[in-house]
């Protein structure tokens, strides 16, 4: 891993009990955001190796025909549902009723569509001053600041400011995190993971300026691609769509045990795991498609704070409100194509069975996973991408990993759109070794280690420390204090983190 001169990492200094040694992942290349979204670089190819016409026909059986019908069938209804509702079809709780407890009919809503929009959870005055603080930060290291785009950005490849830090480790936040991450559970009792120990994943910011088209991702699922189906832990996540005939209406999207220990990163350069260095199995001709930007760990919900007053047209995000059934949709599409080559008929009896080729719609290696209209067109993304309704600065939004979202390809306001992303993660071995190095790298001043590489904050004024987390929680959920808990699973998880 290229360290700079200038922040050396040390190999036995001990911080308030957890000790700071070299992270276990190798830091990835240098580059932008621009390298994972292919709507953002229209070079990119999505041609797969051969090899994958074999994994087709290994997964294929008769039965997915009927389940093919019943969801194409369930996907008309779902379609006029979504448009007659408009963003009314999201919902949308205070941080007080979401404390207080959910209704069935609420958590029925938000598990229908796997989105949810939680206002007032944090005072409007103490989110512009979050904004403030960034804007002040960027000003102080202007010569040293990257985004997308270079010229202009509008996304910045920014992981340690203050008020990211102040943001993550919020109260309020982390109430919330652990409200939403208490709606999953485990199948499986043996499944080591805690959704009572929020933790925190760094991601980018947005501060998206009116009239801006540059930074418009068109609808996408992160977390994984072709991963979704070659790798073989996160193709159980699927198990009963993959069972065929009417099995797939058993899908349970909030199940997290087949989650954990699946691999949603499979052509990542290289990387390290508790010392050990696991390098993929790819050929020269694939190196290419290698990600820079893929998420590994198991993140079960994807989310921002808001740090403007934005609504429609303003830039904001778009998603699809339907989890169980677009995701029954993405999982089956791979196997079926237009009868004439031609998608002017979506009528069930003019497509046909596909395991000759293989194409996996939308899918690529070391990418997100991307849809439109040519791709998955049953899915009317044109009529059903529903945007977020208006957001006020310290209002959350949060989306299932498995929900279809998007970027407004325009922002026709007059202010900015500006977010921090923050998502609900929770403990499993495998964050917790995460966990470790992303400490590691803010301590550094480094990227995240999931992001891309390059000296990225290390030489810049006033950015975030320790010192600024001055919760017991936040402290937790940055990795600098260990988690609470006597079982051989949370004595494991502290033994990772501290090193």
């Amino acid at each position: 891993m290229r360290i700079p001169q200038s922040c050396s990492i040390t190999t036995s200094r001990i911080t308030n009990g957890i000790s700071s040694k070299i992270p276990t992942r190798a830091q990835k290349n240098d580059g932008a955001i621009l390298d994972f979204f292919s709507s953002l670089d229209p070079n990119v190819s999505h041609h797969l190796p051969a090899r994958f016409a074999d994994l087709k026909a290994e997964i294929w059986h008769e039965g997915l025909l009927q389940s093919w019908k019943e969801v194409l069938a369930e996907l008309d209804m779902e379609t006029e549902r979504i448009v007659s509702l408009g963003d009314k079809v999201i919902p949308r709780v205070t941080f007080e009723e979401l404390r207080a407890g959910l209704s069935k009919d609420t958590i029925a809503n938000v598990k229908r569509t796997g989105v949810i929009l939680i206002t007032g959870a944090v005072q409007k005055e103490e989110a512009l001053a979050w904004k403030e603080s960034i804007r002040q930060y960027i000003d102080v290291n202007k010569n040293l600041v990257r985004g997308f785009p270079n010229e202009d950005p509008q996304i910045y490849e920014l992981y340690n400011t203050k008020a990211q830090t102040l943001a993550r480790t919020h109260p309020n936040i982390l109430d919330t995190q652990r409200a939403l991450l208490s709606l999953w559970h485990t199948s499986d009792p043996s499944t080591e993971i805690n959704l009572n120990s929020p933790i925190s994943y760094f991601d980018r910011l947005r501060i998206r300026k009116p009239g801006d088209t540059t930074f418009t991702l068109g609808p996408h699922i992160d977390g994984g691609s072709i991963e979704r189906w070659e790798d073989p832990q996160f193709r159980s996540c699927w198990s009963k769509i993959l069972q065929g005939n009417t099995n797939w209406r058993e899908h349970d999207p909030f199940d997290a045990s087949p989650r954990v220990g699946a691999n949603q990163d499979l052509y990542h350069a290289a990387y390290v795991i508790f010392g050990v260095h696991r390098i993929p199995a790819y050929s020269d001709n694939e190196r290419h498609y290698l990600s820079r930007n893929q998420c590994s760990i198991f993140r079960p919900w994807q989310g921002w704070t808001s740090m403007s007053t934005t609504k429609k047209n303003e830039g904001t995000l778009r998603v699809l409100p339907m989890l169980s059934l677009a995701t029954a949709y993405l999982i089956l599409r791979p196997f079926f194509r237009p009868r004439h080559h031609s998608l002017d008929s979506l009528r069930l009896e003019d497509w046909e069975v596909d395991l000759s080729n293989p194409l996996f719609p939308g899918s690529g290696m070391g990418k997100g996973q991307e849809l439109n209209q040519i791709t998955h067109p049953h899915l009317k993304l044109d009529q059903t991408m529903t945007a977020i309704p208006t957001v006020e600065p310290g209002d959350q939004v949060y989306w299932h990993c498995d929900v279809v979202h998007a970027v407004e390809y325009e922002h026709k306001g007059t202010t900015d759109s500006s977010v921090m992303y923050i998502p609900a993660v929770p403990l499993t071995m495998h964050n917790a070794s995460y966990l470790r190095d992303q400490r590691i790298h803010f301590q550094q001043g480094l990227p995240a280690p999931d992001f891309p590489g390059g000296e990225g904050e290390s030489n810049f004024f006033s950015r975030g420390n320790e010192e600024d987390i001055s919760t017991t929680p936040g402290r937790k959920a940055y990795g600098f204090e260990s988690f609470d808990g006597t079982s051989e699973f949370m004595k494991k998880v502290n033994s990772v983190i501290s090193g």
